[in-house]
């Protein structure tokens, strides 16, 4: 006997939410095709599932005998294909990571990529950006750059240009670059960004009075409690701009590297390692301009 999948699927719906305009947004079709699935199972079974009112549904005595069913049946498949989900044997995927791109990209998608391989073990080791993958047992590295790390496959994720970014109040009296020589300009162990900024903008470098870090993360939590400003990449802390922690004063972007994963050109692609690139890649993808690959068997050892 064939069963009428997706009309069950809709009716379950319906039935669930008294309301087609619900009902399709779950299902992530229209309500026209919604009301169409409905009428179709009602056709096949010779009796009204639902009584149109003004403002929803209401079940029938059918309808009413049905779902019960409908939805248990649903709810079997569901735990079946989870069983046999997690029935695949676990395997662990070690990724070290920059911890400015773990805090502000990954971790915000990570549900998703657990939902979606649960049989992926994913073991996160932060780091400053400097990593030794074969000496730390590293399936794959985030990391800052040009993508050219000796004996290493890299794949652009993101790009990442920096701009300066501070506090609300700091930026109240920030009307034109040349302002921010008044202010400290907070520094990260990249000595020679503030003045590739400046040139950008046209100016000189002005003598540089701010602390130096060695993570973006506490240079951002340094310029949102008004340290001084901080050229930092926008796209990793675009949170914090929401919610109005940092501020973005100009629009001018230094444009310094990327993010990249990378593995080790000794290293065979498991399972695991497969299904986190294409992963990656998909959630990247509206991030890129463009996608290069880089193969660098003797590149430069930048650590970005």
């Amino acid at each position: 006997m064939h069963l009428p999948l997706n009309a069950l699927r809709a009716f379950e719906a319906a039935a669930r939410h008294l309301n087609l305009t619900r009902a399709a947004l779950e299902m992530h079709v229209t309500q026209t095709a919604v009301s169409q699935h409905i009428r179709k199972l009602e056709d096949r079974l010779g009796k009204p599932l639902f009584r149109r009112l003004p403002r929803g549904l209401a079940l029938t005595d059918e309808g009413q005998a049905l779902l019960p069913a409908v939805s248990d049946a649903f709810t079997r498949i569901e735990a079946a294909m989870d069983q046999i989900r997690e029935s695949r044997p676990r395997e662990v995927l070690t990724v070290g990571v920059v911890g400015t791109f773990a805090v502000g990209w990954l971790l915000p998608r990570l549900r998703h990529f657990q939902q979606a391989f649960p049989f992926v073990d994913l073991r996160l080791l932060t780091n400053n950006n400097r990593v030794d993958m074969a000496g730390e047992g590293l399936d794959y590295a985030i990391r800052f750059g040009d993508g050219a790390w000796h004996g290493t496959h890299a794949h652009r994720i993101i790009d990442a240009p920096f701009s300066p970014m501070c506090s609300p109040a700091l930026a109240q009296g920030l009307q034109q670059p040349a302002d921010l020589a008044r202010l400290p300009l907070l520094r990260s162990y990249r000595a020679d960004e503030w003045s590739a900024w400046f040139a950008a903008a046209g100016l000189d470098c002005p003598v540089l009075r701010g602390a130096v870090f060695d993570s973006s993360l506490t240079l951002a939590e340094a310029a949102a409690q008004g340290a001084g400003v901080a050229l930092l990449p926008v796209a990793l802390f675009t949170r914090e701009l929401q919610q109005g922690r940092l501020v973005q004063p100009f629009a001018l972007e230094l444009h310094r590297g990327s993010y990249w994963l990378a593995h080790l050109q000794s290293r065979s692609p498991t399972a695991a390692m497969q299904a986190f690139e294409r992963w990656l890649q998909e959630q990247a993808k509206p991030s890129l301009r463009s996608p290069p690959d880089v193969d660098t068997p003797f590149g430069s050892l930048a650590n970005g």
